[in-house]
């Protein structure tokens, strides 16, 4: 039997991070990190107006109505009092996607990033294009806070999709392109090595033709004691 804890485990670790760093008297960072729990539930932290000293906490629940017939209010309103706010539109203007890749070469590294690299560069020619940033070793600021893995063979890549992305008429083609991002990043970083490689022993064909064609000869001319001459292989 799984017994599930009642608290969001995420939620509750970047809270206290925050809490802790400002009675150590450390300076205080921004947040905006959303976290998705059971039944749709969805958890947003952030600054308020950009402010670094405050936090806000906003619960998206779909059933919350149901919740508010049985006393919800009343309850939130005596365990937070002055604490309370008014709520944050859950409709924002973007979406940020970010998801995490392990290489299993330093060269699989150095390929990937290239890749990543033509990306932003192509997004100047399309400026429909979505956004994307290439992380290496450490997680992007989004998930600063979580237990998002960091090291050397770990990349991480975020999208960050504007309505032109993820309205209805494109959306799912936007899903599913995402979705598939990662197989086509390790797809064509095989291929390229493939490539390399193979280029690699053309071009050492060539060196050993070249090596051959300029070795010395190998018959040389010897003389008998009357003089003549002939050739020893």
């Amino acid at each position: 039997m799984i017994l599930l804890e009642f608290h969001n485990r995420i939620v509750e670790e970047t809270l206290t991070l925050r809490f802790r760093n400002a009675k150590e008297g450390n300076k205080p960072e921004s947040i905006d990190v959303t976290v998705a729990d059971f039944d749709g539930v969805l958890y947003h932290l952030s600054n308020p107006e950009n402010d670094k000293t405050k936090i806000i906490v906003s619960i998206s629940l779909k059933f919350y109505k149901d919740l508010e017939e049985h006393g919800a209010e009343d309850l939130i309103k005596r365990e937070y009092g002055d604490f309370m706010t008014t709520a944050e539109d859950a409709q924002k203007d973007r979406v940020t996607v970010i998801f995490s890749t392990v290489f299993k070469d330093d060269d699989d590294i150095v390929i990937g990033k290239l890749f990543m690299q033509e990306f932003k560069e192509g997004r100047r020619n399309y400026q429909q294009a979505p956004q994307v940033l290439f992380s290496h070793k450490e997680p992007p600021m989004e998930l600063k806070g979580t237990d998002a893995r960091g090291g050397d063979n770990v990349g991480y890549i975020t999208f960050v999709l504007f309505p032109r992305h993820t309205g209805a008429a494109v959306r799912d083609n936007t899903i599913n392109l995402i979705h598939t991002l990662r197989d086509y990043l390790h797809y064509h970083i095989k291929c390229s090595k493939a490539y390399i490689h193979s280029r690699m022993r053309a071009k050492t064909s060539d060196f050993l033709k070249v090596l051959n064609r300029a070795r010395p000869d190998q018959q040389k001319e010897k003389k008998t004691i009357t003089g003549k001459t002939f050739k020893m292989n």
